[in-house]
């Protein structure tokens, strides 16, 4: 997602609208500094209105299909992002202390606490039957459904760059929802 130009500058940040990693058209930008060396590690452009429409229309446009997604194939999608997570727990962990300066050992606690949520999000098919009862009452059946939302959508703040977005989107998109994550500008990992 960072793209490193032919000149000294630091990579921007591409924005993943759909599947897709683009070029934001955004004319203004900003630097994130590493606070230990006042090195610029990178530029984030910010958003464009048309840019930020069209990632929510992306999201309104996956959504028919992901919400018919069954859930076991969501969750499998999810100890997928799982795996990743672990095996990058390290490289993630120094992206943090690189563009906000926490210690390495409280980035890594970051990741690890966003980790946890993911954990749960691929226990989530159980959670997603619904209930039927039958008989409550002389004729009468009960019966509950979970069914998605829609899109939802998540600012993240700069203090926990890892573990806040974690806990936002991968319960949202196990249950079937789409999602929309705008990090923080100051460290957008």
């Amino acid at each position: 997602w960072l793209t490193e130009g032919t000149s000294p500058s630091p990579p921007r940040v591409r924005l993943l609208i759909g599947s897709d990693f683009v070029e934001s058209k955004a004319t203004e930008h900003v630097d994130v500094t590493n606070p230990a060396t006042q090195e610029v590690v990178s530029r984030i452009p910010l958003t464009t209105a048309d840019e930020f429409r069209a990632a929510v229309d992306a999201a309104r446009t996956a959504f028919p299909g992901w919400r018919s997604t069954p859930v076991t194939a969501r969750q499998r999608i999810m100890f997928k992002y799982q795996e990743l997570i672990r095996a990058n727990m390290d490289k993630l962990a120094e992206n943090i202390t690189t563009e906000q300066g926490k210690t390495l050992k409280d980035a890594w606690g970051d990741v690890f606490r966003g980790l946890e949520v993911v954990e749960h999000a691929c226990g989530m098919g159980s959670l997603q039957m619904g209930e039927y009862v039958s008989n409550v009452s002389h004729g009468i059946d009960t019966f509950s459904i979970r069914e998605p939302l829609g899109v939802c959508a998540g600012i993240c703040p700069f203090n926990f760059p890892a573990m806040i977005p974690l806990w936002m989107f991968p319960i949202a998109v196990t249950c079937g929802n789409t999602f929309v994550l705008k990090p923080s500008e100051k460290d957008p990992g």
